[in-house]
């Protein structure tokens, strides 16, 4: 508890950090909002989970140490940015297809089913997971937040905060982006809506296979 005391500041500085992070439009919110527009709220919110879980295992491997076995090993990452940024690519065209189709493909009852819910929390989990930034993030917030050596308990604490923050906004963005409201924008918008998708998915594939790591 003195731990958490003593780095209370950098804690909450971290959190701060990871909040700006979570918030900020990137391929995992992308894939919740579209998700959650074109197939309704239960699926929205399972992508969020599974989105969530690929945070969660990130988060256990930075809390563990396993990141620095990782930072040893640049094929191993390097094969996860090629493997995230194809997907973000396969994301961008599957998008890019639903922008140029003339036709409203979405039923009354704004459900979609192209995948299953197993599928879609498996998409989440990969989306996140096979970006090699995120276990990155991850060791900046818990540098920041701990920047010596510390307790188990400190170490659960930020994670923990962390966590309860990423799950949070997750499902808000799926609860939001389900809503009848958002839907009758989508119908009237839906081409420009996919378009837009497909250059973000396009961007974020193209920036993520350049990039140094």
């Amino acid at each position: 508890m003195n731990d958490i005391v003593q780095n209370l500041p950098q804690i909450m500085a971290a959190y701060l950090v990871y909040l700006v992070a979570v918030i900020s439009p990137g391929p995992a919110i992308m894939a919740i909002v579209s998700t959650s527009i074109a197939q309704g709220r239960q699926a929205g919110l399972t992508m969020a989970a599974g989105v969530f879980a690929g945070s969660f295992t990130w988060a256990m491997a930075a809390s563990f140490g396993l990141a620095a076995l990782l930072t040893h090993y640049a094929q191993l990452l390097q094969l996860l940015k090629i493997a995230g940024g194809l997907y973000l690519l396969y994301l961008a065209y599957k998008a890019l297809r639903s922008a140029l189709r003339k036709e409203e493909m979405l039923p009354e009852t704004g459900k979609a089913a192209p995948r299953t819910l197993t599928q879609t929390f498996l998409l989440g989990y990969a989306i996140h997971l096979t970006n090699p930034k995120a276990i990155f993030a991850w060791l900046a917030i818990i540098s920041i937040g701990l920047p010596a050596p510390a307790s188990i308990e400190a170490v659960g604490f930020i994670v923990g905060g962390c966590l309860a923050t990423g799950i949070t906004v997750f499902a808000g963005y799926a609860l939001l982006f389900s809503t009848s409201g958002a839907l009758a924008v989508y119908r009237r918008a839906r081409r420009g809506i996919d378009g837009t998708m497909a250059l973000l998915f396009g961007v974020a594939g193209v920036k993520l296979l350049t990039a140094r790591l």
